[in-house]
Order: C-alpha cells, then structure tokens, then sequence
C-alpha cells in the first residue's frame, strides 16, 4: 500500500490495523472513482479562481485527472490495495506525474467532503435510473390497459370478490408506478446538493469558489452548512434507497400475482420462456425464477437501507462508522435497479389465459352488483345487502362478465379507467 495521506513521522504503522481500516473500501471505491475524478477537476478550478493554483497548474491537473478518468475506463488504472482508497490513489496518481501541483490538489478539502460529493453525484444517477425504470414501466401498463379488457377474478382475502378486469389490473400497476417516478424525482430535489467545499465538516480558511463547483457539478443547489454536510451523509443515502424501496414494495405486489397466476390452479397467465427456469431433478418443471426473486428483491433493499440506519447512531460530526455505508448502499442500489429493469418486459410479453379467466368467475361475485342495484334502486344498503348475501349463489343469473364492468362506472373502474388522466399525469412526469 502507498504511504497514507494522514502518516506522520514517527508513527508506526500496523499491517493488519491497516487492513481492517481499510476494508473494501479500495474496492467499492472503483463504483465512485470516475464521479471522485469529476469532482477533483472542478475542486481544481475552484482553487485556480482563488489562486492557489495557477492556470498552468490547473490545466495540467485536469488533463491528468483526464487521462487517469481514460485509463481507467480502460483497465489500465487498476484500484487496488496498492491504495488506502481512491482519494488517495488520486493525489498519488496526480503526485507522480505533476510534482508539487499533485500535492496542491488537496488544498481546502478533506476526504469526509471528497467522498460526499462522488457518492452525491453516482446518487444522482441512480435516481435518474430509478425513475426511468418506473416511467418505463407505467408506459408498459398503460399500453396494456389501453387493450380491449378481459375478464379477470377480483380478489379481496386470496378469496374470489368481484368482478374485475385485465385493464383494471394493469391500470392500477400504472398509477403506482408514475406515483415511485415522482418520488425518485422528488427525491432528487431533496440530495441534489453541493457538499464539496465543506472539508471536514467545519469549513476552511480559504474563500473557496463553492458557487463554481456547484455549477460545474450540475447541483441545483449549495449544501451551504458544513456540519449538515456531515448530517446528511447516510440520510441522502437512505432516502434514495427508500425511493428504490417503494417502488420495489408494488413489484413485490406484482410478483405476488404473478406467483399465484401462473400455478397450475390458476393458470392465467403464461409467462415469456426466458422467465422461467428448469428443475434440476424433474424433467417436467418450468419454474417462475425470475418473477420469485423479483419478489424478494425488497428484502434486500430494505436490509441495505436498515444497515445505514443502524449505522447512523452517532454525534454530529464526522464518524469512521459511515465508511461500512458504502457497501450496503452499492449493493442495494445496483441489485434494486437491477431488478425494476426486468419489469418492463416481462409485463409487456406475458399472455392472459382468457379461458381459465372466464371460469373461475362464479355466481356469487355478482352479489356486490346485485345489492347495488338494489340500494340505487331505493332499497336501503343494509337491506339490500342482507337479501343479496341470502340469494349470492343465485345472483349470477343473467348476467355477464363484460356486463358487470360495463356497469361499473365509478371514476377508476372497469367502464371508466381514465386512462387519459393518467396518461397526463405520466406526460407531466416526463416533462417535468
């Protein structure tokens, strides 16, 4: 390992200490070594337009973070234990090639506020994923809605209820999931702020150009107290793994139905081959691998957001605990995302089994119909569902699937979908 940025003399270094203080973070740091890079070059300007470094200098260390960004991409630049972590790979990279300029690059910054502004900036993407995913999704449903409905078995309990419709399920899918975009965009509101500039956690004695690196890092805002720079890091990460969260809680849903759906007792809905599995041991299994893991994928979410939480126990100012943040965030961020971007095509390509549909609707679900009916009729409610419950096994007759949704005409069912107000809602989301 390079000598460490805080060594000192006279002060001896323990290999195993060191080795446990170090972590994985070498490794983890390789996800936010290019936005640690991005956020070095504007810290470089910054400091040109204070004068502590000249032009020359300057233009020399970007072309170096340039160059060093290039080899990486490459796999010429490898992160490794050679380095306590990736700020120090950096300076020690920019050291061996620029001298006394290398040693400059870390004026008026620490390395609390270098890795708040990388993991700030991969955040940012992985919002803009999430709400791409969601939008995407929402599209596939409302496309779906928008096709002639067929009857499909409403269920309250895992109990056969009411009526429903192929159109009322995938509509109720779309308005959720232009509900999570909007949340990953207002989540984005909230963690779309410049942390660079705040070092340690209580500024410096330099007027740094923080209004420049806010610019230049595409942040709509300045996170203007250093200390709630310091507060902020494990909650910023927190409210992006919740918005991955939430919109994973309606997969979980999703995948619940499918589940059931695709059993041979239920038997609506066949599923794209590539979703399925086989069994090891029994020739005849085609299993729903795919839909089963999209269904646990909150599970793991959830832990990574729990792990942060527990995490943050602490006083204000900077705590070595938050370095054991990195992993839980990059995994659960990247097998979140990971998950959501299987949903759009599965839902697209999935066939409804309109037979089996069409069979399990019994009688008895046309008593909710009935007691309507009756109570529009002038009957009073109670009444009417007392004698529709007494006759439930009879009230089918006469009646049809596609007669029952017909009739029901409140906003958001079967006769009245309004899918132009959520088509509107999905514009306005993509516009905003």
């Amino acid at each position: 390992m390079t000598q460490p940025l805080w060594q000192k003399a006279n002060i001896k270094i323990d290999a195993r200490i060191m080795a446990f203080l170090a972590g994985d973070d070498v490794i983890l740091d390789r996800e936010f070594f290019l936005h640690d890079i991005t956020a070095s070059k504007a810290h470089v300007e910054g400091l040109a337009n204070i004068g502590v470094v000249s032009g020359e200098e300057a233009q020399a260390l970007k072309h170096e973070l340039d160059v060093l960004a290039e080899d990486f991409r490459a796999g010429q630049f490898m992160l490794d234990d050679r380095y306590e972590d990736g700020h120090s790979a950096i300076e020690a990279r920019l050291t061996e090639r620029l001298g006394d300029a290398g040693r400059r690059v870390h004026t008026g910054r620490s390395r609390n506020d270098q890795i708040l502004v990388a993991t700030r900036l991969w955040l940012k993407e992985q919002l803009a994923a999430l709400e791409g995913h969601c939008r995407s999704i929402a599209q596939v449903c409302l496309d779906r809605a928008a096709q002639p409905a067929l009857p499909l078995p409403g269920y309250t309990h895992l109990q056969r209820a009411v009526v429903s419709s192929t159109g009322m399920w995938f509509a109720g899918f779309a308005e959720g999931f232009i509900d999570n975009a909007l949340r990953a965009r207002h989540t984005m509101a909230l963690i779309d702020a410049n942390p660079l500039g705040t070092a340690a956690g209580y500024g410096v004695n330099l007027k740094l150009d923080r209004e420049h690196t806010t610019q230049a890092l595409g942040f709509s805002r300045m996170q203007v107290s250093p200390i709630y720079a310091q507060l902020s890091r494990g909650k910023f990460e927190m409210a992006v793994l919740e918005a991955i969260a939430g919109a994973l809680l309606d997969v979980r849903r999703l995948a619940w139905d499918l589940s059931l759906f695709t059993t041979a007792e239920f038997d609506f809905v066949k599923l794209p081959s590539e979703y399925t599995t086989g069994s090891s041991i029994m020739p005849n299994k085609r299993n729903p691998d795919v839909v089963e893991l999209l269904r646990a994928s909150y599970a793991s979410v959830a832990a990574a957001r729990t792990e942060i939480e527990q995490l943050l126990s602490l006083p204000s100012g900077y705590q070595r605990d938050l370095q054991f943040s990195k992993g839980s965030l990059f995994h659960g961020c990247r097998h979140g995302l990971a998950a959501l971007e299987l949903v759009p095509d599965l839902l697209a390509r999935m066939q409804w089994n309109e037979a089996a549909m069409r069979a399990a609707i019994e009688p008895a679900m046309y008593a909710t119909d009935v007691a309507i009916e009756q109570a529009a009729a002038g009957v009073p409610f109670r009444d009417a569902y007392r004698a529709a419950a007494d006759a439930a096994a009879a009230s089918g007759a006469g009646r049809t699937p596609e007669g029952s949704l017909t009739a029901r005409t409140s906003p958001g069912a079967g006769n009245d979908l309004r899918l132009d107000v959520l088509h509107r809602r999905l514009s306005e989301a993509n516009e905003g």
